[in-house]
């Protein structure tokens, strides 16, 4: 099979696709961010400067004009010094205005020409007080003071409003960058989500097919192929099984065939073989002495053994080839358990073991083939008296309980034998399993119980077990019920 897209390329466009919101979002972050920065760093470095200079250039025009007067009245040098120094201040503040804003020679700033004006004015009052007795021009006329002022006030209310739109603005970019980066993280979080079900939901679908069949393979011991439902990995794993499971259905039929073929043929020279031994033993070839007779008894038993075998291999497959008919009939629960506890009970009292039975009173008659079904109830009584220590009970029980079966009656066989492991309970109705712990111990081929699940599923029916080890098993299987009304 081509693999047109995999896994791993769709996992990499997702993850490619994750990558990306991931990465655009933090590229938006990081230009709103700096965008966020160059904001904070110009009102911090130019607003927030100009707006303390400017306070200190009002404050030293005031300081200017006081200590005029005071020099006016008193004629004290110190204020003199002061007015000069208080000069020096207002004009260091205004030239780092101009510098901050890089207002320098720009016509209409208001630093600038607050600057034009300060040059005008000292050039034409001079830096010195004029003394004298006709000397009227003050270093500073208030109204010169006054129009600064409001000038400064004007620039300060521009530098405000400045800062304030600037700050909206930095306020606007830090909500836009709060909003991608939210934006960005739902949608990498819907992103992961929706891809994570879609793969996860992508890849289950095929894994559900591979279960089933293998499971269809160790629970039910039938060779079914699956659904090939994609064309990557997963499809070319299905294909594969398929092909393996061809494979096994091709060699379970050769053996099934090859089985068959071989029963069939022995059975005939094993009839001649077994009438030889009669006639022998019948003595009508002559007389025989008894341990010759004790040997020929050993022969027939075992040809009786190999017999049934032979007979079960042809049962087995003529039932998985649906050769075998069905022929059901109405059947009393407590006569049907009776005549099948009745053959085994020499068996069973050989090894001191008791059969109780618990039939529930008014359960209607089951629908069945006698023949067959009691062959069912027949291998698993013989499973359980074998099974089962000497001295204990085997109980066999039929019921009816629609609110668990609905129209069907159950039957059980309990035992108190060593149990099944847990992990092989899948495999007791396979052809050929005998669990592990009595392999050595018990004599079997391991076909009864598949000859019984087969008879079972044909009536419309399902067999099972449950079982804790050390603890004993029960089978049970359930049978359509005859509807009295």
């Amino acid at each position: 099979m081509k693999i047109k897209f995999g896994i791993i390329i769709k996992l990499f466009f997702w993850y490619f696709a994750l990558a990306t919101i991931f990465y655009g979002t933090i590229v938006i972050l990081f230009v709103h961010m700096r965008q966020i920065m160059q904001i904070s760093e110009t009102v911090v470095n130019r607003n927030y400067r100009i707006a303390a200079a400017s306070k200190k250039m009002i404050d030293s025009l005031l300081w200017m004009a006081e200590n005029e007067r005071k020099y006016d009245l008193l004629k004290k040098e110190d204020y003199k010094e002061f007015f000069f120094s208080a000069q020096k201040e207002y004009e260091g503040n205004l030239v780092e205005i101009l510098r901050i804003s890089s207002g320098w020679g720009k016509q209409g700033d208001p630093w600038d020409d607050l600057f034009r004006n300060y040059q005008i004015h000292f050039a034409a009052t001079g830096s010195e007080p004029v003394e004298g007795e006709g000397a009227k021009t003050p270093w500073l006329a208030e109204e010169v003071i006054n129009e600064w002022i409001r000038k400064i006030s004007k620039a300060r209310a521009a530098n405000e409003q400045e800062i304030e739109s600037e700050m909206r603005v930095l306020s606007q970019t830090g909500r836009m960058a709060l909003q991608a980066g939210f934006i960005g993280l739902g949608v990498s979080v819907l992103a992961g989500l929706l891809g994570s079900i879609y793969l996860g939901h992508y890849m289950n679908k095929p894994l559900q097919e591979l279960r089933r069949g293998i499971r269809s393979i160790t629970r039910e011991g039938s060779i079914e192929p699956i659904r090939i439902l994609t064309k990557d990995e997963f499809g070319e794993l299905a294909g594969a099984f398929n092909e393996m499971a061809a494979r096994l259905a091709e060699e379970e039929r050769m053996r099934s065939d090859f089985i068959s073929m071989l029963s069939h043929e022995i059975r005939t020279p094993l009839t001649s073989i077994r009438e030889s031994v009669n006639l022998i033993v019948e003595e009508v070839v002559g007389e025989i002495n008894e341990r010759q007779r004790r040997f020929l008894q050993i022969a027939s038993d075992e040809i009786q053994r190999i017999t049934s075998l032979l007979n079960h291999l042809m049962q087995v497959s003529r039932l998985e080839a649906g050769a075998v008919s069905i022929r059901p009939r109405p059947l009393d629960a407590a006569e049907f358990v009776a005549g099948s506890i009745h053959r085994v009970t020499p068996a069973a009292e050989a090894k001191g073991i008791s059969i109780r039975t618990e039939i529930a009173p008014g359960i209607p008659r089951a629908m069945g083939d006698p023949e067959n079904l009691q062959q069912v109830l027949l291998n698993l009584l013989g499973n359980a008296i074998k099974f089962s220590p000497p001295g204990t009970d085997v109980v066999v029980k039929a019921e009816f309980d629609p609110a668990k079966s609905g129209s069907n009656l159950t039957f059980s066989v309990s035992d108190s034998g060593p149990g099944i492991p847990d992990e092989e309970l899948t495999l007791v109705f396979h052809k050929y399993y005998r669990a592990s712990g009595v392999r050595d111990e018990v004599d079997g081929v391991g076909l009864g119980l598949s000859i019984s699940k087969h008879i079972v599923e044909a009536h419309g029916g399902r067999v099972w077990v449950s079982s804790r080890t050390g603890e004993g098993c029960t089978f049970s299987f359930t049978l359509p019920a005859v509807d009295e009304a």
